[in-house]
């Protein structure tokens, strides 16, 4: 225990690095400024090293502080785990971070049955393509489409995405679409789209070239399913979002072929926060819950 550095050393870096700001570190810590940048300075001596590069306006972490501060920060995670879990309480704010279209397909409709079984949690969701920093940004966990598992995380598979071509029952009509290669007669609301080629791929039917000439891409999911719900064209689409439309006509899946690239939506957040009472109940909650998408 004699090597360790004073515990409120450690607390002030944790803050620090999590911040990037010695101000809100000392606001957090109910610190002056002065005496957070001493603690930092102690345990600088005890490394041997600059925790922080000072630059004007603003810090960054050094290479030597980059390599403390996950391990750092995932040991007070451990402890406000450990205190929590002591306590037997939950805290009162769960903060979601989600990519745009689980968001809007899943998460926004059934959040509050999450809230009526946990009515002592609120919950704060954003709705971004951004990738959380969870060692510097306040989330408590996200829902993530990736193929790549990072270590320091716990990964929950939520859904494949999985994809196959919908567009609007007008346009099958219309185009004739009674076997995959009559999609190719069809517009294509992304013609460069690559679930587009490994769908027609493994339907037996060759891609053509993308066509020599401008075209749009509308990059989400949600706003290709709303162009082809317009009847715009073909979108490649994860068919499990859009179960509704199919069932009421407002899309049609004329092919029940569907590809995957290895891409799913995970629940994620760090190891460290496993035990937390308010990411168990989450957890808990989601996984049964969402146990038809993947059926």
């Amino acid at each position: 225990m004699s090597t360790l550095p004073p515990l409120t050393a450690l607390r002030a870096f944790e803050a620090v690095a999590r911040h990037l700001s010695f101000t809100r570190a000392a606001e957090e810590l109910g610190m002056t400024q002065a005496a957070v940048s001493y603690q930092i300075k102690i345990l600088e001596e005890r490394v041997g090293a600059p925790l922080f590069l000072r630059k004007p306006r603003q810090i960054a972490l050094s290479e030597t502080g980059a390599r403390l501060a996950p391990d750092v920060g995932q040991a007070f995670d451990i402890l406000r785990t450990a205190f929590d879990n002591s306590r037997g309480q939950v805290d009162g704010l769960l903060s979601i971070t989600s990519v745009p279209t689980f968001a809007s397909h899943w998460l926004a409709a059934n959040i509050g049955l999450f809230q009526l079984a946990n009515p002592d949690i609120a919950v704060r969701v954003e709705s971004s393509p951004h990738l959380v920093d969870f060692g510097t940004e306040e989330f408590d966990l996200g829902i993530r489409a990736t193929s790549t598992l990072q270590q320091g995380m716990v990964w929950h598979l939520l859904l494949k995405a999985e994809f196959a071509p919908l567009l609007s029952p007008r346009l099958v009509e219309e185009y004739q679409v009674r076997e995959p290669a009559d999609l190719l007669r069809v517009p294509q609301i992304t013609p460069d789209d690559p679930w587009l080629c490994a769908w027609l791929e493994l339907a037996g039917v060759s891609m053509p070239p993308t066509p020599d000439r401008p075209f749009s891409r509308l990059g989400s999911q949600n706003l290709e399913a709303a162009a082809a719900i317009a009847g715009r064209g073909v979108a490649m689409v994860t068919p499990a979002f859009y179960r509704d439309d199919i069932a009421s006509g407002r899309l049609a899946q004329p092919f029940d072929l569907t590809g995957w690239d290895g891409h799913g939506y995970y629940l994620t957040y760090p190891e460290a926060r496993r035990n937390s009472p308010k990411i168990r109940a989450f957890r808990d909650w989601i996984l049964p819950a969402t146990a038809g998408l993947r059926a």
